[in-house]
């Protein structure tokens, strides 16, 4: 079992910076995909970013790229998303997610067991 848990949201401006943070605890061994995903009430979930742990080879969306960078303490014990040049449209619930033991396509969001309670980001223009 794996549990995670959020921290870091509040709210901000358009064009400030927050860095999100999930705590990790648990047995995360064949731990592969750490990601976080946004959600907004009435909307499909979305995936923001992701790293391999294996690997390190990291996936950002579109919408993020270039503002948003993902990455991780020691041990991966703590990983982080640090969100600069805020918008409006980054208002979500943001969660970090790990996947099941084994499971190496981080891209698949259903590969994603444990999921934290979620921490608020709210940007206003």
């Amino acid at each position: 079992q794996v549990q995670l848990v959020e921290s870091g949201g509040g709210s901000v401006q358009a064009g400030g910076s927050l860095r999100l943070s999930c705590a990790v605890s648990g047995n995360t061994y064949r731990t592969y995909c750490m990601g976080w995903f946004r959600h907004t009430p009435g909307k499909e979930r979305e995936e923001v970013a992701h790293i391999n742990t294996a690997s390190g080879a990291t996936y950002y969306a579109d919408s993020v790229k270039g503002r948003f960078t993902i990455s991780r303490a020691i041990a991966w014990k703590t990983v982080y998303l640090q969100m600069n040049s805020l918008k409006p449209e980054d208002t979500a619930m943001y969660y970090c997610a790990a996947s099941a033991a084994g499971f190496q396509d981080c891209y698949t969001q259903a590969g994603y067991n444990y999921w934290g309670p979620g921490t608020q980001v709210t940007v206003s223009s």
